[in-house]
Formats: C-alpha cells, structure tokens, sequence
C-alpha cells in the first residue's frame, strides 16, 4: 500500500465500486427528475450545468449548486447528478457545475469556470423559477476547494446564504509531493493563489466543513485548519465528523436519504 494520503484509491478498497454505484445512481436521476441539461454558461464546450427540479415545482425555489470532486483532472457533472435527489427533496433547485479539467486547463482557468457558473445562475436562474436570493452550495473534495471561491473576497457580498465543503483541500503545498506531482504539476503560483486557506471569505456565508471520519488524517487537519481561519475572519463555521465513512463513501451518501451527509444538505438548503 501507498504512503501517500492522498491517494485515495489505495485507502479505499471498494473505490471503483463506489465509482460504478454513483454512476449508476446518476443514470437513474436523469431518468426520473425533471431537468434541463447541458446549458452553456461560457464558450467551451465543459462550461456547462445541468438543471434538476422538485417534481412539485413553486414560485421562487431555493437555489443550490453542487461542485464535483476528482483531484481537478476527472469526472464530469454527469457523474454526479445523484447528489440533486437529495437537493429536489429539500425543495431547491440543484445546480450541477461542469468544468474543464487539468492538466489541458490549468487551475486559474478552473476557478474562473465556476465563478462563472455562478454568475450564470445569478442572472437567469429566476427564469427556471430560481430565486437567486437564496443560493448555497456544496463540493466535495477539489469541489470544495473550488466551492471556496464562490464566497470569497472578489466577489464580496457573495450572495452564498451557506455553503457544505466535504472532504475538501484547503492547502495545496501538501498536493506538490503527492502523486498528483505527475499527474497535473500544482505550481508554486498555483499555491500562492488558490489555497483557500490564504483567502479572505464573505462573513455572511454560514459554512460546514465536513469529513469523513475514516479520511486520512491530511483531509482532517485540513479540516480543522480551515475551519479554524474561518472562524478568525468572522463566519459562522460548524466542524464536523461523519462517523465511518471515508472519502467516497461520504460523497456517495449525499444522495442516500436518512444519510448524515444527506441530512446536512437538507439542513443547509432549508435553514435560511
């Protein structure tokens, strides 16, 4: 086995299982949520989301976009449709990003897509019946990290009522030395400018930094240290833990109703 904590198909034993299910899951809720799919919110062909409804549909509905993981270079939106069963069920809107993916794109390139994302939901979601007074929005792993960046200085007010950061990377001077070195190169630039820890954030953003309890123990100082610096520039921050679960199990349970992950999201979205 691996030394790198970063690796996580060498701590995962049922990893591509987990893989194969949320695909699966993902087939199914575009076989059976109302949805639009596939509306650019830029010129390249990756700068895409995918609209899923409650089945009963209401005046101004709440507004959540989901971020996808896979360390910025795999997976795409479509993977990860399951996580709007569980967002429709609360009653909003979800809002899966797509976004083009290193190492053909680098990490700047990335971080505007979705900032762009979400200014494309800003100006017309109200046309899907959206309020985009009441938008949050969640990521898990790379999609936390990125997550980060629709609440942070540039775009103060943000906008973002609360945001669900789970099994997230805050501090990316660690991803230099792991197998990701060879796989996308994160530069010393890249460091410097999107490490989220090093960021200034919108107070007015309620956050929940979760993780898995069976992670790593990297994604839980993480955790912790961004919690922490969150807490230090004024927001409301919960720290949690989400018993047995690890990095992909927990994501997976985003959209398995009863789940602790599930329950969070459901709170998230309804709390404002």
């Amino acid at each position: 086995m691996t030394s790198d904590p970063f690796r996580i198909r060498d701590h995962v034993a049922d990893f591509d299982d987990i893989v194969r299910d949320i695909i699966r899951r993902s087939e199914t809720t575009r076989s059976v949520l109302p949805m639009e799919g596939d509306i650019a919110y830029g010129q390249d062909p990756t700068e895409t989301v995918d609209l899923f409804f409650p089945v009963e549909r209401r005046p101004a509905m709440p507004v959540h976009i989901f971020i996808h993981g896979g360390y910025w270079r795999m997976f795409s939106k479509r993977d990860y449709s399951y996580v709007a069963d569980t967002v429709t069920r609360a009653g909003a809107i979800a809002v899966i990003v797509d976004y083009a993916l290193m190492p053909r794109v680098r990490m700047a390139t990335i971080v505007d897509q979705v900032r762009r994302a979400k200014r494309w939901v800003v100006d017309n979601i109200a046309r899907h019946g959206g309020d985009p007074a009441r938008l949050t929005v969640s990521g898990h792993s790379a999609g936390a990290h990125l997550a980060t960046f629709l609440f942070n200085e540039p775009d103060a007010p943000s906008g973002i009522e609360a945001a669900l950061l789970l099994g997230g990377l805050y501090e990316l001077k660690p991803l230099q030395a792991s197998f990701l070195e060879k796989e996308i190169g994160i530069t010393d630039d890249e460091v410097a400018a999107f490490s989220p820890r090093d960021q200034r954030h919108d107070v007015a953003t309620r956050v929940t930094v979760a993780v898995g309890a069976d992670e790593t123990p990297p994604f839980h100082a993480q955790a912790d240290a961004f919690a922490g610096a969150l807490r230090q520039q004024g927001l409301a921050v919960a720290r949690t833990d989400l018993a047995d679960r690890n990095h992909m199990n927990s994501v997976r349970d985003l959209g398995v109703a009863d789940s602790a992950a599930a329950r969070s999201l459901v709170s998230l979205i309804q709390s404002d």
